[in-house]
């Protein structure tokens, strides 16, 4: 392994280690004694011992099972333990409803940045007496208050639809208090969905005064994500055996790769944005992520993200907000592929050939690929051959793999705000389970997707609720997001092999 890339390495071990200690220290350091830096450290090892492994031994040389199953299985639940070992008495939970969301779309992570927790100011008798009039018998019965360290719990009977009593309720609680509330109704157990109040950082004096959108610093990082990507591009279009060179005309060259790949993400990103507007949620704008492009990563960008700074009012703005990112860059995504597959160079299958060798590329480990790959060379491509991609079919298989990436129904990717907007939050934090595991068990036939099963088992399952998280969806939303999931299975699993050999026969 060269200097050079064992210095790559350690960059993304750095930054993925500041990274983890931020999501740490803030999803966990109120409720348990336990020492960050210890729960850092576990969290952090399965990736200290694997970049140990492949810097002794090379990236030729295939690692070892136990040594990826056991460190992968073993310091989650030590981190659990750990948690569990320190936390303090009547300690809330880590997931908490007044967080800042992130909507990210990178081909590495998807980062998620907390807001501190708030602390509802004790109730005197008076004012219970005016929360209690926020209740109407015929829309929502109340029956507990429940005081808890961050939030005022109201359980009782729903009288009315969801909908109208979330509306009804809160309009009330605005009457008498004012802005001092956020009012979240979310599900409760036996189909008995419940009322709390939680501080509303809004109306805090202490609150982040920091401007929401950052015009400046997204144009800084678009331009330089522009300067990567033009470079990676440029690198992309060497011969195997050509050398770079930083000169005008072979920069030039790198530009339709560039393009492509900030079109692809961009539109992902800016539709996410769009979306969050319609429903008044504040959101920063779309901020790229350079990368200098290097042998173990080509690609000149780790993506983009957007971040949510202020609640989801419903699960259908959920729902809107989750969907809108995929399907715009899907949409940019598919003429940019099937151009760059046309101009694609067609080669012999060799032992190399794979869906993630771009200089050997073969479509058929994905449906949808061997799809397209049919429409744009027609009858001169067979089973029995590779592909030596363009540039920008490059960007658009990298469109499709974040598009895939994205549409997993887990935790805060764009897949589980879907599945939790349809199904709810319980039964979408269940699908994410779920997921993880079957992504775990394609790699072990398809390895490519090993990275894929780590991220998300990194990841929680369980997604932040919207305020109002108990109205439902309508049929539309709920077709269309059983659609989005049909794409994530068109885009990660094989064409049956009696398919195959109809799509691809010579």
């Amino acid at each position: 392994m060269t200097d050079g890339t064992i210095i790559i390495l350690m960059l993304v071990f750095f930054t993925l280690s500041l990274f983890t200690y931020m999501v740490v220290k803030r999803s966990v350091a109120k409720i348990t004694r336990t020492p960050i830096w210890l729960l850092w450290a576990v969290m952090m090892a399965p990736a200290f011992i694997w970049m140990a492994w492949l810097v002794v031994n090379g990236e030729q040389e295939q690692m070892p099972f136990a040594l990826f199953i056991i460190p992968f299985l073993v310091c989650p639940m030590l981190y659990w333990f750990l948690v569990q070992w320190g936390r303090l008495p009547d300690a809330p939970k880590p997931s908490r409803p007044a967080d800042d969301l992130s909507t990210t779309d990178g081909l590495l992570a998807h980062p998620s940045t907390l807001a501190p927790q708030s602390t509802v100011r004790p109730i005197d008798k008076e004012e219970e007496k005016q929360l209690r009039n926020c209740f109407s018998w015929s829309v929502y019965y109340l029956q507990t208050l429940e005081y808890r360290p961050q939030a005022v719990i109201c359980r009782g009977q729903l009288r009315t639809s969801p909908d109208v009593a979330y509306k009804t309720i809160r309009e009330n609680v605005e009457a008498q208090f004012g802005d001092r509330f956020l009012v979240i109704f979310q599900e409760g157990t036996k189909g008995k969905p419940f009322f709390a109040l939680v501080a509303n950082p809004a109306a805090s004096s202490t609150q982040d005064t920091s401007p929401v959108s950052r015009p400046v610093l997204a144009l800084g990082l678009l331009l330089a994500t522009l300067l990567t990507t033009t470079l990676a591009g440029a690198r992309l279009m060497l011969p195997p055996d050509g050398e770079f060179t930083p000169e005008a005309s072979m920069l030039w060259t790198g530009l339709p790769y560039a393009l492509s790949i900030m079109a692809i993400l961009g539109t992902h990103e800016l539709a996410h944005y769009l979306a969050a507007r319609r429903y008044h949620i504040q959101a920063t704008y779309p901020y790229f992520i350079p990368v200098p492009p290097a042998a173990i990563f080509p690609f000149g960008t780790f993506g983009a993200f957007i971040q949510m700074r202020s609640p989801v009012p419903h699960r259908k703005a959920l729902f809107d907000v989750g969907i809108a990112g995929p399907l715009a860059g899907f949409v940019m995504t598919i003429p940019l592929l099937i151009w760059g597959l046309a101009h694609s160079a067609i080669l012999p299958l060799e032992e190399t050939s794979s869906l993630f060798t771009f200089d050997s590329f073969t479509p058929t480990s994905s449906f949808l690929l061997t799809l397209l790959t049919r429409l744009s060379l027609g009858s001169a491509f067979t089973a029995d051959q590779a592909l030596s991609l363009h540039p920008v079919a490059i960007a658009g298989c990298l469109g499709l793999i974040v598009t895939a990436l994205n549409l997993m129904p887990v935790g805060q990717l764009d897949g589980g705000h879907i599945v939790h907007a349809m199904f709810g939050q319980r039964t979408g934090a269940l699908i994410g389970q779920v997921a993880r595991f079957l992504v775990l068990a394609l790699a072990f036939v398809q390895s490519s997707y090993l990275v894929w099963a780590v991220l998300l088992f990194l990841m929680p399952t369980v997604d932040q609720p919207a305020l109002n998280d108990v109205t439902e969806l309508n049929d539309y939303r709920d077709f269309l997001g059983l659609l989005s999931l049909v794409l994530l299975v068109l885009i990660v699993l094989p064409a049956p092999p009696m398919l195959l050999n109809v799509l691809l026969a010579g």
